[in-house]
Formats: structure tokens, C-alpha cells, sequence
């Protein structure tokens, strides 16, 4: 991971136009290709930023990272405060309380529950950013990506989505399909999903626990 604080100003072009003034920010390249744009402000949140797959150059003090959609991001720093890189290794993850655990073996044993002819694959298939907790096959033989929550957040469609590119780049795999399941799924986190192509899931765990057919509801 490379961190450079420095004040620059930003362009993006892409879905919109977009720009930041000149200003002190954070910026973090990481290992995965990823390239994000902090102020000291808005929590964890970027002022932009962009996914991999993209293409990272620097030259002349210009950072510009661009993608397939044919997005660009044009970062040009006006003066380095600090310019350092770490190796940070590989990450386990988060490890999964007590519920999320139950829900993913339940689910496991259960894949049907949430999609008729789904067959599992494999729990925790792992990618280069993480494993998704399982790996499905439908009945038209298409890769599904399932992640497993208690209760479904924005952050929990963000963490598939990135999966999904991980695994998009297995020529065995593409395209992948995306299900987010979870006990309670948060209506933003409903939205969001949907434009990004995520099934949403809702399952009731206690009637997991006790075999009965699950009220499932999609959105």
C-alpha cells in the first residue's frame, strides 16, 4: 500500500464530470489496483476513488488511473507532504460472529433456500481480496457469489461487488452472479444493490435451525 498526502487537485471524467480544487488530501493506492482519494473529513468514506480492474500511471507529479468504462481519474500533485509504501501481506478478513457463522453452514447445507436448482460449490472460494463465504452453480450451470450477512448493509454489497470482479477475471467463472443474503437487508443497502446487480435475500434463521422452508424475500 502506497499513502501520499500531498495538495493536489482532482478531475474525474466519466458516468459525470467531476472536480476537487486544490487542497491538502490523502491519497491510497493499494495492492489490488484500487486507488482512493481522502479528506480529513466524511469517515472511511473517499471523495472519489476507483475500483480494479484499472490502469495506475504517474508521470510528472500526475497520477491517472483509468478503467475499461473508459472512467478517468487525474490526480496532479502540486506539493508531496508525504510519500511513503508498506507491504502489508495477505489479510484473513473479518472473522464472522456467532449468527453469520450459524447462517453460512445453515445456508450451506440449504443452498436451495435461496434459489431453486442452485447446487454449492465450495464455502469460503477464495479471491485474491478475500473469500467469498459460497461459490454456487444455478441450474444453467452460471457461477453465483454469495455473501452472507446479518444484517445487510451498503458496506456488505460494496465487499460482494468486489468479489464479483475478483472472480469475473476466471474465464471458468464469468460472468458471475451476485446474492447478498442476510436475516434484515437495510432498504439503502436494497438500492444500492440493485444498481449494481446484487440479489438481495432475506432468510429467517430460526426457521433455518428448524428445517422448515424458509420465507425468503427478494428484492
Amino acid at each position: 500500500m502506497r499513502l501520499v498526502v500531498a495538495r493536489c487537485s482532482v478531475e474525474y471524467a466519466g458516468r459525470l464530470g467531476a472536480r476537487l480544487p486544490d487542497a491538502v488530501r490523502l491519497v491510497v493506492l493499494k495492492a489490488d489496483g484500487s486507488i482512493a482519494v481522502h479528506a480529513d473529513a466524511k469517515a472511511y468514506k473517499p471523495l472519489n476513488w476507483m475500483n480494479p480492474p484499472c490502469t495506475i500511471t504517474e508521470v510528472d507529479g500526475v497520477i491517472t488511473a483509468s478503467n475499461r468504462q473508459a472512467e478517468r481519474l487525474v490526480i496532479e500533485l502540486h506539493e508531496v507532504l508525504y510519500d511513503s509504501s508498506f507491504e502489508l501481506g495477505q489479510d484473513p478478513g473479518l472473522a464472522k460472529d456467532g449468527v453469520e457463522a450459524e447462517l453460512q453452514e445453515l445456508l450451506a447445507a440449504r443452498v436451495q433456500t435461496l434459489g431453486a436448482g442452485l447446487r454449492l460449490v465450495r464455502r469460503e472460494y477464495p479471491t485474491d481480496v478475500g473469500p467469498v463465504d459460497l461459490l454456487c452453480r444455478d441450474g444453467a450451470g452460471r457461477a453465483v457469489a454469495v455473501e452472507i450477512k446479518r444484517i445487510g448493509e451498503i458496506a456488505s454489497v460494496e465487499q460482494l461487488v468486489r468479489y464479483r470482479e475478483r472472480l469475473d477475471r476466471d474465464g471458468s467463472l464469468s460472468p458471475v452472479l451476485a446474492v447478498l443474503a442476510a436475516t434484515r437487508i437495510k432498504p439503502q443497502a436494497r438500492v444500492f444493490a440493485e444498481s449494481r446487480g446484487v440479489e438481495c435475500v432475506e432468510v429467517d434463521l430460526e426457521e433455518l435451525r428448524a428445517g422448515a422452508p424458509a420465507d425468503l424475500r427478494l428484492f
